[in-house]
């Protein structure tokens, strides 16, 4: 792969593990510094031991002496990444190799936003357990979904549940609280009446709210009653000039008199609505709309997103990637590459270019972007395609500083861990990513990565086989 760890003779000069005399930690010496919150610090040397910094000094001269030292000269250090948009358990080939891979590409905490508790618990046990090699995982558990469930194990793989009433909300949101989820996840098909439920019952359990922005309701009337929003979903019909009209087609459409099932009501509505709302573009209404949201992360996955223009397929890894592809997916993902590759037809860019505009515009008004990738659907490889999102976020307007803000502050402001997790500050998790190049010269250079540091433990090559 692309992502390279420096051999361990040639960067760690390691001392014997004593088992006397003080804890000393690892010193990463001569570095420049790279976080949202404190910019830029050249030559500076940054002490951790166990899962906290020490120290972060422009000396070189610790007493007492760190135990192991890692020379940074040349090399740039930036936390540890997050990918805000991750589905551990959606499809078995990939879970049980994906920590390993999130680490391999410097992605130390990941947001599981959809799946089943009884299918998830074994994977966020081992995950969690005590010294593990993996990154750090929050999880919501299933989709809060409405009467018909999109993800209901027929059409698309189970991660999803019913919330048909109030009454039931209220009941699954409880019950996720004690089953020790982080937050919860509402999706598409709910109710008006369903989503208020859900919401009040998450504020009740101290639980932070990611949703998609429900087919009977307005971005600007969910926005500010949840921390994320995903996809930039259904955004696009509250910045349509018609949007009354496609607004009352939709609930029409949601009293499903056909009997669709979840999976088909909601792409039938995406599929006669979306284009014709992005077409019918009110710049005036889209602001407001936008202002509305100025409180709530969202989280666009443009790599999904955004693909017809900008594929990782393009990218001039991504053959070098696809060897980490499990073998029993390796044959359909190699076919679909050269598909990709061999076609000069990307087919309709017209929502993949309003979502880089729209996420330039909301950037542009203060709105909060974070970076996820939905990975592993629509062929997100674990890892390899967060930094094909931060690409993209640059792309649609961010600089590269303020990309890497989105893959460290915001998924911690997300979970309230600001005063933890985000920035290289004394006091914080030791989640760290040491880079051969410098990511404020070019966003793409978080790929070339020489060490990653996960709660401490400082991984090379051999530590990720």
């Amino acid at each position: 792969m692309k992502t390279v760890f420096v051999v361990a003779a040639a960067v760690l000069l390691f001392g014997g593990c004593s088992q006397e005399g003080p804890a000393r930690g690892t010193a990463i010496t001569n570095v420049t510094v790279i976080d949202a919150v404190n910019a830029v610090r050249e030559h500076q040397t940054v002490l951790f031991y166990g899962d906290q910094i020490l120290a972060v000094t422009s000396s070189e001269s610790l007493f007492p002496p760190p135990e192991h030292t890692i020379d940074g000269s040349g090399k740039y250090l930036i936390p540890g990444l997050w990918d805000m948009h991750v589905h551990l358990t959606y499809d078995d080939a990939f879970t049980e190799s994906m920590p390993a891979m999130f680490l391999a590409y410097g992605i130390t905490s990941v947001r599981d936003t959809g799946g089943l508790i009884d299918k998830l618990r074994p994977v966020i046990e081992k995950m969690r357990a005590p010294g593990a090699v993996a990154p750090r995982v929050f999880y919501s558990g299933p989709l809060l979904d409405g009467t018909f469930v999109v993800y209901d194990g027929k059409s698309r793989p189970e991660i999803g549940t019913q919330n048909a009433t109030v009454e039931m909300a209220q009941q699954k949101v409880a019950a996720l609280k004690d089953a020790g989820v982080d937050f919860i996840k509402i999706y598409e098909m709910v109710s008006a009446e369903v989503f208020a439920a859900l919401v009040s019952a998450a504020q009740s359990h101290g639980l932070p709210i990611a949703a998609h922005v429900p087919l009977s309701m307005l971005a600007s009337q969910v926005g500010p009653s949840v921390d994320s929003m995903e996809h930039l979903r259904n955004v696009e019909l509250d910045c349509a000039s018609n949007s009354a009209e496609l607004y009352e087609e939709r609930l029409s459409r949601l009293k499903n008199d056909a009997g669709a099932s979840g999976y088909e009501l909601r792409s039938g509505m995406h599929s006669a609505q979306r284009v014709p709302a992005i077409l019918n573009y009110d710049e005036e209404r889209c602001e407001r709309t936008i202002a509305s949201l100025k409180a709530t992360i969202q989280v666009p996955t443009l790599r999904l997103v955004a693909y017809p223009l900008r594929s990782s397929y393009d990218h001039p890894d991504w053959n070098e990637a696809l060897a980490q592809v499990p073998d029993t997916l390796k044959e359909d993902w190699q076919a679909a590459t050269a598909e990709w590759l061999g076609t000069s037809d990307r087919g309709d860019t017209t929502v993949a270019q309003w979502s880089l505009s729209l996420v330039g515009r909301m950037h542009a008004q203060g709105v909060p972007i974070g970076a996820g990738t939905d990975t592993p659907i629509a062929r997100a490889l674990p890892g390899f395609s967060l930094h094909t999102e931060l690409e993209r976020l640059v792309e649609a307007g961010l600089t590269p500083l303020e990309a890497l803000e989105s893959a460290t502050i915001r998924p911690a402001e997300f979970f309230s861990l600001q005063d933890e997790m985000g920035t290289i500050d004394v006091g914080m998790r030791a989640d760290l990513v040491l880079l051969n190049a410098n990511p404020l010269a070019d966003i793409s250079n978080t790929r070339e990565i020489a060490a990653v540091i996960t709660k401490g433990h400082v991984l090379l090559a051999d530590d990720l086989k």
